[in-house]
């Protein structure tokens, strides 16, 4: 049956967006998961934060004493560091973290800092059997605890548990978990029921294939937020309307995270013209218009003939089970945000965003995109090392990304702009949109929580 969708020739309301996606789920070709029938909404109620929430150095400040010395924080991918010694540098706003494997197969976190004169212990990731200081040679194992001390008897005020500043550390899907303060909740506490709304796609069954990171020149949440929201479609990514239902998207809200569903080979409501099934398939697979068309079967829709190829490329990994998936998680954008900063894609997707500031700078951040693949076997393949772009690069220049380098660059060329009129003073606040923008409320509300 073809998605056809009714124009705006009315507002919307959030049942309105949120039956049009139930409509949608109600033609699926399988039963889809309830999961994706979930109904959570976040309070619907205007919403407006200050500008300088973006700018100001004293936010920053404050983000970082209220928010990143306290909240757990994704890592690293446990195959980053798969054997003893290897170790992985995870920087946050001027505070750095050395994640290293043990002996026994745990993982251990340390302040990576000499606790002499405060010499930065390790520059770049890598394998190591101990931390030496390269000022003055002391050393410490790899569990942290004090090795050798050239000239000790000339510290009285030093005893053999002179021990690096530990970090304490948890696990979950195959991500390596951080958190610099001591009396933390614990990670599944944090976590909430976000690990059962992903029981069915585990992603501890994954690997990363990919890691491509990019600096861009705007405050960490510009970024986060422009990848928050469906509707920005319309304008920023208008070739795709074809193909996707921009606000047929629902948003719910769970404790401490928030989940968006974008159907695709769904047309957006904001075309005033109905498209053809080819259209659709064209527009989502970024068809330029001097590439030859590929054409799908008659008297099929472009959303069941995705779904197909999808479920059959799936058969490798999944066996017959895979013809029973429905056309919703083959298809259909599931984006997850687990505060401050993680948005792993739910279902079949591969793909997941971190966020995060660049050094100490509030008008300077890190995108980094990971895929995350399965694999065969019992053993998880060590994962991709972090391709840096700088900021002057082109998303372009990370092929391994595929088709995403087009549409990052689009979003890409916002986010500098955005900055630049928070910081010219012509705007003293932010305003949000009370539905298609929950997550990004949801987020300031978590925020806000936090840094009271």
């Amino acid at each position: 049956m073809t998605a056809t969708l009714p124009h705006l020739t009315s507002p919307l309301s959030a049942d309105d967006q949120y039956q049009m996606y139930m409509d949608v789920l109600d033609r699926d070709s399988r039963t889809v998961p309830e999961v994706y029938r979930i109904k959570s909404p976040f309070p619907e109620v205007s919403m407006t934060v200050p500008a300088s929430r973006y700018t100001s150095r004293e936010f920053h400040d404050l983000e970082v004493e209220k928010v990143w010395k306290k909240v757990w924080q994704m890592a690293c991918r446990e195959e980053d560091i798969p054997t003893k010694g290897e170790y992985v540098i995870y920087d946050i706003a001027g505070i750095s973290v050395i994640v290293i494997r043990q002996a026994d197969g745990s993982i251990k976190a340390h302040r990576n800092v000499c606790l002499h004169r405060g010499r930065t212990l390790k520059e770049v990731d890598g394998k190591v059997d101990n931390f030496q200081c390269q000022f003055h040679g002391i050393s410490w194992n790899i569990d942290g605890t004090l090795r050798n001390m050239p000239c000790k008897w000339d510290f009285p005020q030093v005893g053999d548990d002179w021990s690096l500043k530990g970090v304490k550390v948890d696990t979950w899907g195959g991500f390596v978990f951080i958190n610099l303060d001591p009396d933390c909740e614990p990670l599944l506490d944090f976590l909430g029921d976000m690990p059962k709304q992903f029981e069915k796609w585990p992603l501890e069954k994954r690997f990363k294939q990919v890691h491509v990171a990019k600096v861009l020149r705007c405050n960490w949440k510009v970024a986060q937020e422009a990848f928050m929201e469906s509707w920005h479609v319309v304008a920023t990514h208008s070739q795709l309307l074809p193909g996707i239902g921009d606000i047929v998207a629902t948003y719910d809200t769970f404790g401490n995270f928030s989940r968006a569903i974008t159907p695709n080979a769904v047309p957006s409501p904001h075309l005033n013209w109905q498209p053809t099934e080819q259209e659709m398939f064209d527009a989502l697979t970024d068809r330029n218009l001097d590439e030859p068309v590929n054409a799908i079967p008659d008297e099929i829709t472009a959303r069941e003939h995705i779904a197909n190829n999808r479920r059959n490329h799936l058969q490798n990994e999944l066996g017959e089970a895979a013809q029973e998936l429905s056309d919703a998680e083959m298809l259909d954008s599931m984006v997850y945000t687990l505060f401050p900063n993680l948005h792993p894609w739910g279902s079949y997707n591969r793909t997941l965003y971190r966020f995060r500031p660049y050094g100490n700078d509030p008008s300077m951040c890190i995108m980094e995109c990971m895929i995350l693949s399965p694999y065969e076997g019992d053993d998880r393949p060590h994962g991709a090392k972090m391709h840096m772009l700088g900021v002057d690069d082109d998303w372009t220049d990370a092929p391994e990304l595929g088709l995403l380098t087009r549409v990052f660059n689009q979003d890409g060329y916002n986010m500098p702009m955005v900055q630049r009129g928070l910081e010219s003073d012509s705007l003293q606040e932010v305003t949000f949109a009370e539905y298609q923008e929950t997550k990004i409320r949801h987020f300031h509300s978590v925020l806000d929580e936090w840094i009271k």
